[in-house]
């Protein structure tokens, strides 16, 4: 049975004991921060924020320990910090949290629990991130074509995509180039990833060699 190191319902705080809390707090946010860097685009400021941010929890958890009154007004705080931030991706999202449970834990005084959740979080993190968990597995692709004016886009590369495809379908078409053109959003599977440059050649024989995009289709941002 995991056991805290500080004395419940206690008017003060022992100076080892939160030494002891604030130093395990930052040795598991700097775990925290260099698994973060293991897997991700990353910024040195967010770096830093994941390093200190289960001690600043901790230090805070350790205040509030016992006294609504400094409970509320935290909680006011904090909220007013949430309009000060932009949003981030879900891994960002999903760090932070990480480190402030940690911190949480740490702010209690349960120390072992806080290591062994930093230990398995963090492993699984890591082979999620590492693995192919989640990730799509078709040849799907996002095609933009450029046309003239003059030409009907209706069924106009519909052969090509029957050669090349195995779905095409026009997502959505609309005026450019002071609607002077064209530019058609198609969503398509390929039947052959590699015959992709095969199958833009002949579209830009039909369209004139106008502009041609073909790249991983757009996923909603996985902000929350």
């Amino acid at each position: 049975m995991f056991e805290s190191i500080l004395q419940e319902a206690a008017a003060s705080l022992a100076v080892t004991d939160a030494l002891i809390c604030t130093g395990v707090s930052l040795v598991l946010g700097l775990a925290i921060a260099f698994i973060y860097m293991l897997n991700s685009n990353y910024s040195k400021n967010f770096v830093i924020t994941l390093a200190l941010l289960p001690a600043l929890v901790q230090i805070i958890i350790a205040l509030v320990n016992g006294n609504l009154g400094t409970g509320v007004a935290v909680m006011g705080a904090f909220s007013l910090v949430r309009f000060r931030s932009v949003p981030g991706s879900s891994k960002e999202i999903t760090s932070i949290f990480f480190a402030m449970a940690i911190g949480l834990a740490t702010g209690m005084g349960f120390l072992t629990f806080a290591v062994l959740i930093t230990v398995i979080i963090g492993a699984v993190f890591l082979v999620l991130s590492k693995s192919s968990f989640g990730e799509g597995k078709t040849q799907e692709k996002d095609l933009k074509i450029t046309i003239p004016e003059n030409l009907d886009y209706t069924n106009i590369f519909d052969d090509i995509f029957e050669k090349y495809a195995k779905k095409a379908s026009l997502e959505r078409a609309k005026t450019t180039n002071l609607g002077s053109m064209y530019e058609l959003c198609y969503r398509i599977t390929l039947k052959d990833a590699l015959k992709e440059k095969e199958m833009i050649d002949e579209i830009r024989c039909r369209n004139g060699n106008l502009t041609i995009i073909c790249g991983r289709p757009q996923v909603q941002k996985d902000e929350l």
